[in-house]
């Protein structure tokens, strides 16, 4: 089975889960992609401001395939996918933007270093500039 959890970035640097998902009725298990997604999200966004590059939209989709046909108490992951979709606004940023993705799933996430622990994960990039110089 398949599970999955989107969040996006809000003006105010939070995160806010995307819909049609609502915090109150998630599953545990859908907690754990939720709370993995949130970790991503806030590394990523302190990297980049490190970087001095302000984000136009951040969205993480964190997703999760289920031994089970059913979620069920018994239920283990056996893979995780993490996807950021990101928005800046110079093409010389998007360079920055990779890197701090890159340094966010690779080093500095401890929830996606647990999770590796679980089992493998994947992810995927996609950064669009909305102007070019």
């Amino acid at each position: 089975m398949h599970q999955s959890i989107t969040i996006h970035a809000t003006e105010n640097g939070k995160f806010a889960l995307a819909k049609p998902h609502d915090l109150e009725k998630l599953n545990p298990k859908e907690l754990l992609l939720y709370s993995t997604a949130l970790c991503a999200g806030m590394t990523t966004l302190s990297i980049a401001e490190k970087e001095r590059v302000k984000l136009l939209k951040l969205e993480i989709k964190m997703s999760g395939e289920l031994d089970t046909e059913k979620v069920e108490g018994k239920s283990q992951y056996v893979s995780f996918d993490i996807a950021y979709n990101i928005e800046c606004k110079h093409i010389d940023e998007q360079s920055k933007v990779s890197n701090a993705v890159r340094l966010a799933t690779d080093k500095y996430c401890g929830g996606l270093a647990m999770l590796r622990k679980i089992a493998p994960v994947s992810h995927s990039i996609s950064i669009v500039s909305v102007e070019v110089e």
